[in-house]
């Protein structure tokens, strides 16, 4: 009988060790080496290597089955559009989020919309009992006799009964509490999630059975486990939000049959999440456009373009190092535009504090609101509101000039529709010779000074005329 062994592996990158060491040599991390136990193969790699071979053989691309290979709407269009126009069969799928964000809401939700065309659903709960899923599942008024719950955690006797019921989709909750037999380990250490991922792929591939795992997010906000889970999967998704907020955003991180510049938002509810159609609304309802420090950006989330109000604050410091702080935006991001502003338009912001928010607990990863956000900065130093019916659209550079960004037409007609009567766009955009949008007047500038002196002018057009 061969011998078992002993090894030390990292729980963040899942790098192997003969013994412990204090920091990982592949990820860098302190204290994440935890010894685990490897059980010897039952077979020789030879014959492993032999079956394999024998059970799939090389064919012609052209006789692919491709009849079976159309996606499955989940009934939530939010939840779709993140996908690529929803499920593909046989696609193992990962959603990540921190606890309490409403990961188990959210699928739990699409499992019932499912069930409701008669298509047999299979939901593991490997955390909550049947009972404690069904006092959620009445809360959110999802009910169905083809919605299977089997709270199980055991992976072999987890794919015994998704054999005996052929459902039309699996959901694990979640991957981290799951154990294989084959493997002495505890639940949720390396080898037990990358064994039970690999085995629920295998078995998902060759039934054409969409399968979604659940996973647990680390406090630096990635899917616990090793990043080999990851490249295992087809497509990762994350579902963001702020506990002290309502409003929540699916984002793709990987998606091998769609694009990961959608999202999809969601509104938290008693009842579930709500679908937020259009965002850009909800996120500007409560603007006060006659607050200093506020501009509105027009972002680009996939094909979907949404306005959003970004707020700045400028104090004086009270110690010598002014401090820098954005929520929701990107904090390096902000140390430029705040040196752009300094070095090229000659603003004193070596003395003041700047806080930068994005409203609603939206995050923005695009250079195309790095206009708006220096224009919020300006006007809280200046402490002059900008107009109010105005979109700032562009990239500034490090010489203080406005760079153009993809598709401003379509981030211009949004705004339109929305009520806005102005927008200020680099002046790239008029030597392109690109089409006018009606209902906005649209004005081009180069650099990130002349958009300040166009916003002080106008502020002072607006200004009521004395009568003397």
């Amino acid at each position: 009988m061969p011998k078992r062994h002993t090894s030390w592996v990292c729980q963040e990158c899942g790098t192997s060790s003969p013994a412990y060491l204090g920091k990982c040599p592949g990820c860098g991390e302190w204290h994440s080496m935890f010894e685990q136990v490897d059980q010897p193969a039952a077979r020789s790699g030879r014959a492993q290597s032999g079956s394999a071979a024998s059970a799939a053989r090389p064919i012609p691309i052209s006789q692919v089955d491709v009849s079976t290979s159309g996606r499955i709407s989940l009934g939530i269009d939010e939840f779709d559009r993140v996908l690529g126009g929803g499920v593909v069969p046989g696609s193992v799928i990962l959603i990540g989020g921190d606890p309490g964000v409403g990961k188990s809401t959210l699928i739990l939700q699409a499992a019932g919309e499912i069930s409701k065309r008669g298509l047999t659903v299979l939901y593991v709960s490997a955390e909550e009992s049947a009972q404690q899923v069904r006092v959620r599942a009445d809360r959110m008024g999802v009910s169905g006799d083809t919605l299977l719950i089997h709270p199980e955690i055991d992976l072999e006797a987890i794919l015994s009964a998704a054999d005996s019921v052929s459902p039309n989709l699996v959901i694990i909750d979640s991957i981290q509490t799951l154990q294989s037999g084959d493997l002495d380990s505890a639940p949720g250490t390396v080898s037990q999630v990358r064994a039970c991922a690999g085995k629920l792929t295998h078995w998902a591939k060759p039934r054409n059975i969409p399968v979604f795992l659940i996973g647990h997010v680390t406090k630096e906000g990635t899917v616990a486990g090793p990043r080999v889970l990851e490249h295992m999967v087809d497509a990762v998704l994350y579902l963001e939000g702020d506990r002290f907020h309502q409003y929540r955003m699916l984002r793709a991180a990987k998606n091998r049959f769609g694009s990961t510049n959608e999202i999809g938002v969601f509104d938290m509810a008693d009842s579930g999440l709500t679908e937020i159609r259009n965002p850009s609304e909800v996120f500007l309802e409560e603007r006060n456009s006659t607050t200093p420090g506020s501009a509105v950006a027009v972002t680009m989330e996939g094909s979907r373009p949404i306005l959003l109000e970004i707020q700045a604050l400028a104090a004086p410091t009270s110690f010598g190092l002014p401090r820098r702080s954005a929520t929701g935006f990107d904090t390096n991001r902000l140390h430029l535009l705040v040196a752009v502003l300094q070095r090229r338009v000659g603003m004193g912001l070596g003395s003041h504090d700047v806080y930068l928010n994005v409203i609603g607990g939206f995050r923005v990863n695009e250079p195309a609101a790095d206009f708006a956000a220096a224009m919020a900065i300006a006007s809280g130093l200046r402490d002059q509101p900008l107009p109010a019916d105005t979109v700032y659209i562009g990239e500034v550079g490090l010489s203080g000039d406005l760079r153009m960004v993809q598709r401003v037409d379509r981030r211009m007609q949004e705004a339109a529709r929305l009520g806005f009567t102005r927008a200020v766009v680099p002046e790239r955009w008029k030597r392109a010779k690109q089409a006018d949008v009606s209902g906005i007047d649209v004005i081009a500038v180069r650099t990130l000074r002349e958009a300040l002196d166009l916003s002080r002018d106008v502020a002072r057009d607006a200004e009521p005329q004395s009568d003397n």
